[in-house]
């Protein structure tokens, strides 16, 4: 039976620390927000930074761009704010309305404050083993395992999905810990056979209950990036089963979030496991405020 890797308690300690430090030193971190368009989804994560930085004490700008602003107008928004002294950390939510070019975008972020850690600067930082802005998702995931005692030397570790915002780095931050890494994808063959080998399984792929307990070899470390909403009755049920009381939220609510993993069938065979919510999603933005501290004292000097 798994024990919980609970990132919310863990993401509150971290928030914590830093608020002391910020008191403490009298430091003033400053974080820019940029929201282009209506995305349900992208307006939550945007309020809920900009919540975590009142909390912390930080200076926060936030800008909520119409879905038809012209490339020029964001590039010259990204200018400004890489030229503002306040501003330590530059965050571009994604996803973009289509018609803006989100890697020509991102790439316009100095370097030294894109917190996000997608610049190529900063992922070719990472790649060669220098100093460098970490993406927020796989630095939590990192941290989680350490503050748990997780050892990671030496394990096999196999992450599902090899997106550059977390399967990329979170393959290159297990290399670092001495893990043996393998990154599966939807075309992998045998991915079943190849998770099942896996002392750490990382699934970040996006599709609700993918992993099932088939995948997971007794006493591995589950860790669920996949934040999933369901909101069909039809696909609650194949997903769950007509009795379940994800089925009944759905009813109720009109959606439920789940994870990549099946997490009923995993817990038993786990070690430990992240739960969903409440596992690695906190962790997230936790690392971003932590990034944002750390490009503040860089900037400083201190």
């Amino acid at each position: 039976m798994a024990g919980i890797l609970d990132g919310k308690a863990f993401s509150k300690k971290i928030l914590e620390n830093i608020k002391e430090k910020c008191e403490k030193e009298g430091l003033k971190p400053g974080l820019a927000v940029i929201l282009v368009g209506d995305d349900p989804a992208s307006s939550v994560y945007v309020r809920m930074k900009e919540k975590r930085c009142k909390e912390l004490g930080f200076v926060s700008k936030g800008y909520k761009l119409p879905a038809d602003t012209k490339e020029e107008e964001l590039a010259s928004l990204i200018e400004k704010l890489n030229n503002d002294d306040e501003i330590d950390g530059i965050l571009l939510q994604l996803p973009l309305p289509s018609h803006l070019n989100s890697k020509k975008m991102l790439e316009l972020i100095s370097p030294e404050k894109d917190v996000d850690g997608f610049h190529p600067v900063n992922a070719g930082k990472l790649f060669t083993g220098q100093d460098a802005f970490i993406p927020c998702t796989p630095r939590g995931i990192i941290e989680l395992l350490k503050e748990y005692k997780i050892e990671m030397e030496g394990k096999n570790a196999v992450v599902i999905g090899r997106s550059n915002i977390v399967g990329k780095p979170m393959a290159i931050l297990l290399l670092n810990e001495n893990a043996t890494v393998t990154i599966c994808h939807s075309r992998t063959k045998d991915l079943k056979e190849v998770a099942s080998q896996a002392d750490i399984l990382i699934a970040s792929i996006g599709r609700p209950y993918f992993v099932s307990g088939d995948f997971v070899k007794e006493g591995a470390v589950v860790v669920d990036v996949g934040v999933n909403r369901v909101d069909s009755i039809e696909q609650g049920e194949k997903l769950f089963g007509k009795g379940s009381e994800k089925l009944k939220k759905i009813k109720e609510k009109g959606y439920v979030l789940v994870g990549d993993v099946n997490y009923e069938e995993a817990f038993p065979k786990a070690s430990f496991i992240t739960p969903v919510p409440g596992g690695v999603g906190p962790l997230t933005i936790a690392m971003l405020m932590k990034n944002t501290l750390e490009s503040h004292l860089r900037r400083k000097n201190r």
